[in-house]
């Protein structure tokens, strides 16, 4: 490896690349849909026939609805799909794993972008550009990149290539309470400042009624996806003069406020709290507001088991004190594994076409059959179509939110684009958790953090 050994990318990520895989293969059924949409493209979808490829996605609802379409794409192309279904922190380990010993287990995976420098770096994935751009392969004006969220695919667009492309995505807002918000004459927080006011209105903890909720369970995906948007919007810098800065007055600030934020307005043991713990006690009625991810808020209002439908709103996430919006850049993007055969990088790129082609995408939306229908879609005439529109329209303003969103919040620097980042941001998440729980100040854990860091950084092996 070039910037990072083996062993200490996967000590940074722990044990769970030693968790064995859940591994199906899809059965070639009759279509349930007309394939003739995806035949409007001028390529020969058939023209890596009979080869056999494996997908590693993580156990997620979205992810099941490409898996239960894969038989449409093995009649369209005679190729062999094979599925494994790994949790989110395990298939980075894994993916790592099988990049370092070149087995090629998986053709694809579901690629955290903040990695793709480490991929880049080491040679272990293949550029998509010799594909996308040829013309036997893909037929630019059908497959249309341009309609694709430009942060999404330029997120993985390293020296000047494409390197992998989404397939699901989303980004972060405040999704909070009409009714509560109403009753107390609150309005969506414009500012941190005003976000932290509305919580203070809003908690009762006598009425099992908190102010907002925080994801704090540790992790570089984790808290330090929150994080990391408060550090930007304080004005905090990821480098200075070429050195780490993760300990600047600004990064401070930004922990202090997350810490004060949490420990005076949020439910108890929040800071060991993951997406999912958020979305389900806000649903039963827990607390007034939260900020994550915009496809978490229909998780809210799922009619089977929310206590609040209809009475969910969204807002852009409340700006800092620098005067900054910054929400998360954040999508799965699927990369060619460099070491597997010529043609299976071919079948591989046709899978990854076909999941990301607007046909699919909103086939595995609001066309698809089953009661799950995917919000994290990736291209802007999805989102804008009525179809997608009327999916929405159980959370208030979230089609807009998530446009303007997606247009004007996203930074460019949300994470930075360097291979180190899977040992950085678990040391900094590890450190905001320790602020977070009381185990250390936050200037002290984040001098720690910036010392552990420096010396990441200065590592090549």
């Amino acid at each position: 490896m070039s910037n990072l050994s083996r062993k200490k990318v996967l000590a940074a990520l722990g044990a769970a690349a030693a968790t064995g895989p859940y591994l199906f293969t899809t059965r070639v059924e009759a279509a349930d849909e007309s394939l003739e949409p995806y035949q409007h493209a001028n390529i020969d979808w058939q023209q890596a026939k009979g080869e056999t490829i494996t997908v590693a996605f993580i156990p997620a609802g979205y992810f099941n609805n490409f898996i239960a379409l894969t038989p449409q794409f093995q009649q369209l192309t005679g190729i062999n799909v094979q599925y494994q279904k790994i949790p989110p922190l395990e298939i980075r380990a894994k993916a790592v794993l099988d990049f370092t010993s070149k087995t090629g287990n998986f053709d694809t995976h579901a690629g955290d972008p903040a990695y793709f420098p480490l991929f880049v770096a080491n040679k272990w994935i293949e550029p998509l550009d010799e594909y996308l751009h040829d013309p036997k392969y893909t037929d630019a004006k059908w497959y249309d990149l341009n309609d694709i969220f430009t942060m999404w695919h330029k997120a993985v667009n390293l020296d000047g290539k494409q390197w992998g492309l989404p397939s699901d995505g989303e980004t972060t807002f405040q999704i909070y309470r009409t009714d509560l918000y109403k009753q107390k004459g609150l309005k969506p927080a414009a500012t941190l400042e005003e976000y932290t006011h509305n919580a203070q209105v809003l908690n009762d903890p006598s009425k099992n009624v908190y102010g907002c909720a925080l994801r704090g369970f540790r992790g570089a995906g984790q808290n330090i996806y929150i994080w990391s948007s408060i550090f930007l919007e304080y004005g905090g810098k990821w480098f200075k003069d070429g050195r780490p800065d993760v300990n600047s007055p600004a990064a401070v600030e930004a922990l202090e406020w997350y810490v004060q934020l949490l420990n005076k307005y949020a439910p108890p043991g929040v800071q060991n709290w993951n997406w999912p713990d958020i979305a389900d006690a806000f649903s039963q009625g827990g607390f007034g507001s939260y900020i994550d991810s915009n496809t978490s808020a229909m998780v809210a209002v799922d009619p089977a088991k929310s206590k609040i439908v209809g009475k969910v709103g969204a807002a852009r996430w409340p700006a800092g004190p620098s005067g900054k919006r910054a929400a998360s850049l954040w999508a799965w993007e699927l990369p060619i594994n460099a070491f597997i055969s010529r043609r299976k990088k071919l079948a591989t790129w046709l899978y990854i076409q076909w999941v990301t082609c607007r046909e699919t995408q909103v086939r595995t939306s609001y066309g698809f059959s089953g009661s799950y229908k995917r919000l994290g879609v990736n291209r802007y005439s999805v989102l804008k179509s009525g179809s997608f529109r009327h999916l929405a329209a159980a959370v208030d303003d979230w089609l807009p939110v998530t446009l303007e969103t997606l247009a004007h919040d996203i930074p460019a620097d949300y994470h930075p684009p360097i291979p180190q980042w899977p040992p950085f941001g678990e040391a900094l998440a590890t450190a905001v958790q320790q602020a977070l729980v009381g185990q250390s100040k936050p200037k002290d854990a984040l001098n720690n953090a910036q010392r552990e860091i420096a010396g990441i950084m200065q590592k090549r092996a």
